[in-house]
């Protein structure tokens, strides 16, 4: 069997969306399950809208999805002297030819094709002139005009297309610019690509594309068209969907191989299996598990399997994510054993990375600011006795840890009579400043003996002075 090689061709005309990112990682991930490999290509050649700052976003897109490749990347604006050297092949074989029909010539030709109720195609005007290069000429293809065309497509079977109905469309401009389908199946030829992976909005032009192949003699790759991603409304995907770029929803929290896990299940199945792991989804991907069917793009459904991938995740891991928020919060955060265990008690709660830096920033204050409704309702003169015992007894404390800890507020609770909420609201907030938050005795646990009661004193000292007001 052959070498799997698969490409991802994304134009830099803008950021890379999730539909996209869906497409390089069906590639991606064909390749890697087949020990195959993976080509990147940027397919620049629409100067006008190609733009620098959209390939480096690709390229950061692609590297925070852990979507790595093996060739690339190839620029298609770098490699246009070799798509014009299989052109001149096609003009050489009388495959291709020069035409000069003015845009005018050419409605006319629509116009007249559809007022006889045929299809407004080129009627080949030019074919048989044997026309030489002018500025004004473009380049046609010389498309059959009678049998069929097929694509034997791994995901939707076959498809026929008429040759009739396909008219001899342009390789070249007249700027000497090579068009999209000459330019894709040039440099799918030339760097060996035998796998196309693809959404199949690209179906009309694999008729084409095949014609090409044809006719340069070159070896057919297989196809496999992906169907759309659509909104929950059944609708294009599109920016009031959820379509953003894939790094808006790295800004906003999400987790890179949460948001792979969601796409690959945008149209891809393995049983009633919806949690996998990237390690996961290289072992069982393949083809045959692709639906007919579009996707639609569900962004509950995406923040619940990102909270599933986030308690999923060890601390050591989600640490390196967490950072860059923690580090906007202001928090003096570090990788290590103090924010692991702040993840410990935080990731049970958090669906997205941005809840959990929020959760996490009392952690790291050194002045607890105190939510004003809470002070009225908890932090009242009853609140002293308990805090004072609480404070008093952990700093005695010989062995600090859990079993300790939970014992110590036994010890209150019956020496005072109280239960453990009257106890354990109030330290909560003298702690974190509010009234929700992670188990009162692991938030004790992860601040550390010091903090605790350096935190508590002051909360102790606030309420006293708020008594003499």
């Amino acid at each position: 069997m052959k070498k799997i090689i698969t490409r991802f061709p994304p134009s830099p005309t803008g950021y890379l969306h999730v539909g996209g990112a869906r497409t390089a990682l069906f590639n991606w991930l064909y390749a890697r399950h087949n020990k195959g490999t993976f080509v990147l290509r940027i397919e620049d050649t629409d100067t006008k809208r190609s733009t620098q700052s959209s390939v480096n976003a690709i390229f950061e897109a692609l590297e925070w999805l852990g979507i790595d490749w093996d060739e690339g990347p190839f620029f298609q604006s770098q490699r246009v002297d070799i798509h014009k050297e299989y052109i001149q092949k096609l003009i050489d074989s009388g495959r291709a030819y020069y035409c000069t029909c003015s845009p005018a010539e050419l409605d006319a030709m629509r116009k007249k094709a559809m007022e006889a109720g045929q299809k407004p195609k080129y009627d080949g005007t030019c074919r048989n002139m044997g026309l030489k290069k002018t500025d004004n000429a473009v380049i046609r293809f010389t498309a059959p005009e009678d049998g069929i065309t097929v694509i034997e497509d791994m995901i939707r079977g076959r498809i026929v297309f008429q040759n009739n109905e396909i008219d001899d469309f342009i390789i070249c401009r007249s700027d000497g610019m090579p068009t999209y389908n000459m330019a894709v199946v040039v440099d799918d030829i030339t760097m060996h690509i035998n796998t196309i992976i693809r959404g199949d909005d690209h179906i009309n032009n694999t008729p084409k594309q095949i014609l090409l192949y044809k006719a340069l003699e070159a070896d057919l790759p297989s196809y496999a068209h992906v169907p759309m991603v659509l909104g929950d409304d059944k609708t294009r995907l599109s920016k009031r969907h959820g379509a953003m770029s894939v790094t808006a929803y790295r800004d906003m929290g999400y987790l890179p191989d949460a948001l792979l896990n969601y796409l690959v299940r945008l149209g891809w199945s393995y049983g009633d299996q919806e949690f996998f792991t990237k390690s996961d989804l290289i072992e069982k991907f393949t083809l045959k598990n692709i639906g007919k069917s579009a996707g639609v793009f569900n962004k509950e459904k995406l923040l619940s399997l990102n909270a599933d991938h986030i308690k999923d995740m060890a601390p050591k891991d989600l640490a390196v994510h967490l950072l860059p928020f923690l580090h906007e919060r202001g928090c003096d955060a570090i990788q290590g054993d103090f924010l692991e265990n702040i993840i410990r008690t935080l990731s049970t709660r958090s669906k997205t990375l941005l809840e959990m830096a929020d959760g996490a920033i009392f952690y790291f204050n050194k002045n607890i600011s105190y939510d004003e409704k809470a002070v009225k309702k908890v932090f009242k003169s009853s609140s002293l006795e308990p805090l004072k015992l609480v404070a008093q007894k952990i700093d005695r404390l010989k062995i600090f840890n859990l079993d300790n800890l939970e014992n110590l507020f036994k010890e209150i609770m019956e020496q005072t009579g109280l239960k453990l909420g009257k106890i354990a609201q109030p330290v909560r907030l003298a702690l974190t400043g509010k009234t929700v938050s992670p188990g009162i005795f692991e938030i004790i646990e992860v601040l550390g003996q010091e903090a605790v009661v350096d935190r508590l004193e002051k909360a102790i000292d606030f309420i006293e002075k708020k008594q003499q007001i």
